[in-house]
């Protein structure tokens, strides 16, 4: 039988050519859009070095658009829908400047535009402006909210004393669960037949209990909100779903956002009834 490792080697090797080709074709393509972009602007009247600086507004969008795509793989749906949108306005933007350069020059020597295409040249700038503030603002939302899950989870370990009554039951069960852990060994003692077909019987009993368990009730999905809340101020929809995971139960993300949104609610009730 043949060894797999001459195999993998070249799969490797594969890889390697097809991203080099990848990266040259990116630039070959980068620079005769450049070109296109760049006698665009001057044909928009565009100031001297300025026009190099227009194919970068156009095609830099493009290529920080897909790396925004990347960094927010897990955003929302309505998040990466909108970054697309971006995306797609500024490919299509690149495109028809390259057909309009290439059908002016062909049709005479010198490319001239008019009225329409050279208002629509110079409204790209400032639509570029608007279209890349807003999407850092969204990366660094959804970079908050991740930062916010992390810190969720350390943030809900306080006393018990300082949690609401959903909250406290829960603690509870998470300590009898703690408690159930087989204790360390000592010198009683080897338990008789009967006790180890006990102990045999009672982690598959608890196994089995906690495999029936499916959708998180109302009452502890709010508690839960409640106590992320409590901690942080805030109830992100993400963090809420990790911690009621984590506990052995699932939920849907329009539950999670219905309990957080909830929740958020009553903070700001409470905030608001504090002030007043």
């Amino acid at each position: 039988m043949p060894s797999p490792r001459p195999i993998a080697l070249a799969a490797v090797r594969g890889s390697r050519s097809i991203r080099v080709g990848i990266v040259l074709l990116a630039a070959f393509g980068f620079a005769l859009s450049y070109d296109a972009l760049r006698q665009m602007a001057v044909a928009g009247h565009v100031r001297g070095p300025l026009t190099y600086l227009f194919p970068l507004v156009i095609d830099g969008f493009i290529a920080i658009g897909i790396v925004a795509l990347l960094i927010l793989r897990g955003a929302p749906l309505h998040s990466r829908l909108y970054v697309w949108t971006l995306i797609g306005a500024a490919t299509g933007t690149s495109i028809a400047a390259n057909v309009v350069h290439a059908i002016g020059l062909n049709e005479g020597t010198r490319l001239h535009l008019n009225n329409t295409t050279a208002g629509a040249l110079s409204a790209i700038a400032p639509l570029a402006l608007a279209g890349a503030v807003h999407l850092y603002l969204v990366m660094n939302r959804h970079l908050a909210d991740d930062d916010a899950v992390a810190e969720a989870r350390p943030a809900t370990e306080p006393a018990v004393s300082a949690k609401p009554e959903g909250d406290r039951q829960i603690c509870q069960e998470l300590a009898s669960d703690a408690n159930t852990v087989a204790p360390a060994k000592t010198s009683s003692p080897p338990p008789t037949p009967e006790a180890k077909s006990d102990a045999i019987k009672i982690p598959s009993a608890k196994k089995a209990s906690k495999s029936r368990q499916r959708t998180v009730p109302e009452e502890k999905l709010l508690a839960t909100a409640r106590a992320i809340g409590a901690e942080n101020g805030q109830v992100p929809r993400t963090a809420l779903e990790k911690a009621v995971r984590a506990k052995g139960y699932t939920v849907s993300k329009d539950d999670a956002k219905k309990a957080a949104d909830a929740v958020r609610e009553e903070l700001t009730a409470t905030k608001s009834s504090v002030v007043t």
